[in-house]
């Protein structure tokens, strides 16, 4: 099998809250024979997408797309992410003969975390330890544009310790949303209790996940709850580097949810 270049897009919330994110998934990247390149990057312009803001939205993808067509594939930890450069840029520039296939080639090697490792390289499930009982929240963004559900389970298959929980309402909204969370927190709310009701119906003392904005949303209502289930990203668990991490301790908002994006 060959080495591909592969271009890491850290995303915004790996960047500024979670860094042990970006250097699992480059552990992650790199043990499955991959050449990993991280470029200089922005946010890859979800925010001004979802919030109507089009031409500052074209504006952040132009970045993107030039800083990350030259490599093989473009790799997020996050399908949030992932699925904004898979199937949101090439909307974006529809109407642009000038950017709108340079759009769709990005979007056509533009993969999550997971789903790159089972299903570009062929990876199996791995091989490390993580003692805990753990539930599995699979992200809106991830599951319905990138078909991600199966594969990260795949990968947990191998961990040593690790007791999988399925999760009842497991294809449910976390409340987060990106943007939807400070314009209805009142429904964001709603939705996040009902999620924390189901993770603790499980009794897992774990909750896993590929999207950051998710984990940061449902650990800070776990939080406020009074709740000890601890929350991580997938890639730290599969990339063995838990015992150097703290579990995320979620944002200081009123109710567990705050703005930006997976």
């Amino acid at each position: 099998m060959t080495s591909p270049n592969v271009g890491l897009l850290v995303t915004c919330l790996a960047d500024l809250f979670r860094p042990s994110v970006a250097r699992a998934a480059v552990l992650l990247l790199r043990r499955a024979g991959c050449r990993v390149h991280v470029p200089a990057q922005t946010c890859c312009g979800q925010p001004a997408y979802n919030s109507g803001a089009r031409a500052e939205a074209q504006a952040v993808a132009r970045g993107v797309i030039e800083s990350f067509e030259g490599y093989d594939h473009v790799v997020a930890p996050s399908g949030s992410c992932a699925g904004m450069l898979a199937h949101h840029y090439p909307a974006l520039f529809r109407d642009d003969p000038r950017w709108a296939a340079r759009a769709e080639a990005l979007a056509a090697k533009t993969h999550e975390l997971t789903s790159f490792l089972v299903d570009v390289r062929d990876q199996g499930p791995v091989a490390t330890r993580f003692p805990a009982t753990a539930t599995y929240h699979d992200s809106c963004a991830g599951l319905r544009e990138l078909e991600v559900k199966r594969q990260p389970r795949a990968l947990l298959a191998g961990v040593d310790g690790l007791e999988l929980r399925e999760l009842p309402g497991a294809e449910e909204c976390c409340g987060f949303g990106g943007t939807f969370c400070v314009k209805y927190a009142d429904i964001s709310l709603d939705i996040v209790d009902r999620k924390i009701d189901d993770i603790v119906a499980t009794g897992a003392d774990t909750l896993l996940a590929g999207d950051l904005g998710c984990l940061m949303n449902m650990a800070g209502r776990l939080k406020r709850r009074g709740l000890t289930v601890e929350a991580r990203h997938v890639a730290e668990v599969l990339a063995g580097i838990t015992d150097e991490v703290a579990p995320i301790a979620g944002d200081d908002g009123d109710n567990g949810t705050g703005p930006g994006k997976g």
